[in-house]
Parts: structure tokens; sequence; C-alpha cells
């Protein structure tokens, strides 16, 4: 090739790299990954088309989900800024992950790319400065900059034109609510105030789904989010963008980049993970869409209940406060033989005097309970207290395994048939019971699984022991269901 076609092609190149994000990552792959063949996804193309969207300000606010290993660190923390230098090398970026050491990872790959002969060839203009050229911070001649932090850590006082958080989460620490709760607590009072310019500052979260209430449900709770949503195996349109972006996929199953992970490779990656991750990794559902512990299929429901049982108690889980977005649960269940009936249940957010007064109303509508549990925590003993003296049978539990080991005990109960609900079509209530189960241990809430499994616990052990010798006769019931439902 002689100089004036070298010059041609390069300049051919500059031009093709600059007009499209994609075309820039793939003619830089061999930078960052030169022992590593490219294999092109129609994904990349439109990840890039929303961050390209990004860059020219047409979308402020993005939100991706798509799974592990399908180069959304690279397209994102790595391409993306290294780009958009190309065409505005004054933008500022200020990026986090939730440990420092992934942030700098990609600080470097991205320095690694800007200094290359490649890159210094094409845009020769954009240097980075001698005096500010740090892994976790480094800074251009037109004074941009790319700064790394972590979840919880500080930003140092920098602002930045570009927000971005990927993989706010460890997924090891999802079980932990505090650790949890403290990385939304410091996105929204720290990370997502750092704008330079509150009018024209655009924040980027990228990452998969770990839980029901993680930093992405979070800010999809708030609003005003462009969700570019990819699950690895296509279960119907799952993203809203103003784009009118639309996944190709069609048909219930189709893979996201068949050309790395086929189906051998997902599903050895789906047995590693197990229902849960897998759900919220691949699929970005942070329960299995049929149920994980618990499955959707297992329940049996009922529209008229028996006249007589065995035996009826209540289950109380209680909430500290009105206030904690805790909800209080009160159930009515009653056993006949092998099978247990959830007759009545009230639930809603209650403080310390309306507790009171639920626990007293369901008493009173169902006198035939031989027992109630309450579970010996939050308001537990104060209601104990207030009433062990006024309503008779009430007795504190102290759970002695933890919530995942309860729900084991019992979930076989559910799966062999032996627990029925009350039919949802004519009971509404019962649906937010049914998707509750679906999600535990990861969903939002858990407050009416651990007042069921408390109650299946002890008609479990008194169906053995005869715990609570009442005869049938006794305990003749009306056949209204449902008596007090408070959502």
């Amino acid at each position: 090739m002689d100089i004036s076609t070298a010059i041609a092609a390069r300049e051919l190149q500059r031009r093709q790299c600059e007009r499209s994000l994609s075309a820039f990552a793939k003619a830089c792959w061999h930078v960052v990954e030169p022992a590593t063949q490219y294999k092109h996804g129609w994904h990349i193309d439109s990840i890039c088309e929303h961050l390209e969207a990004v860059s020219r300000g047409e979308i402020r606010n993005l939100l991706i989900n798509m799974p592990p290993r399908h180069m959304k660190s690279l397209l994102v923390c790595v391409f993306w800024p290294c780009w958009e230098w190309t065409l505005k090398s004054e933008t500022r970026w200020l990026f986090a992950s939730y440990a420092q050491t992934l942030s700098i990872r990609d600080s470097l790959k991205c320095r690694r790319i800007l200094e290359s002969p490649w890159y210094q060839t094409l845009w020769p203009d954009v240097r980075l400065t001698s005096d500010q050229n740090q892994k976790a911070r480094f800074e251009n001649h037109a004074t941009g900059y790319r700064v790394s932090t972590s979840v919880g850590g500080s930003a140092t006082g920098e602002g930045g034109d570009r927000v971005v958080v990927d993989d706010p989460h460890k997924v090891g620490d999802i079980p932990s609510d505090r650790i949890r709760e403290a990385a939304l607590s410091w996105w929204d009072s720290e990370m997502s105030t750092r704008g330079n310019d509150p009018r024209t500052v655009a924040k980027v979260i990228v990452g998969q789904r770990v839980h029901a209430l993680d930093l992405c449900g979070h800010v999809l709770e708030q609003g005003g989010y462009e969700h570019l949503c990819l699950a690895a195996e296509y279960d119907g349109p799952r993203s809203f963008t103003g784009l009118n972006w639309k996944d190709p996929r069609t048909v219930e199953g189709d893979l996201l980049w068949p050309e790395r992970f086929g189906k051998q490779e997902l599903d050895e990656l789906k047995s590693r993970l197990g229902a849960y991750a897998a759900a919220a990794q691949l699929q970005q559902r942070p329960a299995p869409a049929g149920g994980g512990m618990i499955k959707r299929e297992w329940w049996r429901f009922y529209a008229e209940r028996p006249e007589n049982f065995d035996e009826i108690i209540q289950s109380w889980d209680m909430s500290f406060k009105a206030t904690s977005g805790s909800y209080v649960v009160g159930q009515v269940w009653g056993r006949v033989g092998t099978d247990f009936y959830l007759l009545d249940q009230v639930r809603r957010r209650m403080d310390f005097p309306g507790t009171l007064t639920a626990f007293k109303t369901l008493y009173m509508a169902w006198p035939e309970t031989s027992a109630i549990l309450v579970e010996d925590k939050a308001n537990g003993p104060a209601i104990i207290d207030s009433l062990k003296n006024e309503i008779p049978g009430i007795i504190p539990i102290t759970p002695k395994n933890s919530k995942l080991a309860r729900i084991s005990a019992v979930s076989a109960l559910i799966e062999a048939g032996n627990v029925l609900l009350p039919d949802p079509a004519n009971w509404p209530w019962v649906t937010d019971l049914l998707a509750e189960a679906a999600s535990f241990p990861v969903g939002p809430h858990d407050d009416q699984v651990d007042a069921m499994s408390q109650a299946l616990e002890r008609l479990r052990a008194s169906m053995q022991v005869g715990m609570f010798p009442i005869r049938a006769s006794m305990l003749k019931t009306k056949k209204k269901v449902g008596h007090i439902i408070a959502l």
C-alpha cells in the first residue's frame, strides 16, 4: 500500500469510527483484547445506539440491564468515553463500581486505548496531561477527565458531565439489606448529585438485576429512566426507550449473543448459577418467572372452604414502625387432616395503636382461634405485653432458623398440594401473596411469607403430636372467605 492509499484508508477509518461507536469498538478491540477474537452481536449495536443518543443529549438518564460477560463494561466504561473524546474531548466523566478495583481496571483499559499508537495516529489532538495521569484519575489537554471511584466511596468533590455506575452491587452482598440499602443511599445523596450542569448531565447505570430493590429497581421506581433490558433468552419485550427501539427477537428462548453464548454454554452457566442467580443475572428478573423456592404451579386454591376444621390458628408478622416501609401481617389458618387453608389476612402499614386494633379485630372475627403466634421481635413483644391479659392463646415465637431455612422446611407442603389459598379470581389480595412467594427471598417484601411459614410450621407440628386436642365440631366456621382484608 502506497503512502496516499494508507492516508486515505486511515482517514476513512477515522470518519467511520467517529460516526459509529460500534465501529469504534470493533476497530480498537485489538488494543484491549489482543489475544481474543472480536465477535460481533446485534446487542452491541443496540447498546452503542443508546449511548450515542446520550452523547447527543437525546437521552439524559439510561438504565441498561444485561447479562455478565456480554461486553457491558467494555462498551460503557471503556469504549464509550474514548469514543466521545474523539468528538468532544472536554467531556468530564465520573465512573463507579461496587469495588474501586473494577473502576480502575476499566480506567486502565481506557488509558491504554487513548495512549495507543492506533488512537494517537487517528486523533493526535487528544493527549493526556503529564501532571494528571493516574490510575484513578487522568485528564486530557482540553481539561476533560475520567475519575474512578466505588459505590460508597468519595468522588473527592468532582463533578461530571457523564455520571456512570457499572455493577453497583456485589452479588454476594445482596442478602444484606444494610449493604444494599447503603448503595441506594449513596446514589441518592452522593453520586447522582455530581452533575456539573443539572440541565445537561447524563446518568447511566448498567448491570444485571440482583434484587427487586437493587439500584436498578430503585431508579425504575423513581422514574425518569430510559430502560434497555436485554435478557439472555428472549421472554417478551422488556425495553422502553425514547428511540422506539425493539428487541429484534420474536421467538421465546432466542439467545442474546449466540456467537459467544450458545445454548450449551448458557445451560452450563444456568446450572452453575442456580435458579435465583440465573433469573436475576441472565434474565434480568430478580426471581424466576415461575417462582424460585416456591413455584407458582405448586399452589392449590379453593372457592368454598370446609365447614369444620381440626384447628384454627393465627400468625402475625410485625413491623418496627409504620414509616419503615414494612407491613404488619396477620393471617388465619385452618387445618383439616393434612390440608392447610389460609382463611383470612390483614396486611397494611400500621403504627402501634393501629396494630393493636387490627389484632383485636382479627381475634374477634375468628373466636375459634386456639393459638395466636406472634414473632417475638419488632413490635411483637409490645403487642404481647399489651394484650396477653385480654386475649388468650398468644404465643411468642422466637425463630430458631433463618427465613430461608423456615421456608425450605414448609415448601414441601406447598409442593405436595397440602396448602390451599382462596381463589385469587374472587379474592384479589391473594395475588400479592403469590407474587411475594414467587420472588422470595429476593423480593421487596417477605412479611406474608414469614407469617405463612410460621403458621405452617406450627400446624404441621400440631398435626404430628396432637398439640391442640380440639374437637372438629367445635370449629364450625362461616363459609365466607377473607373476613378482614386490608391491602
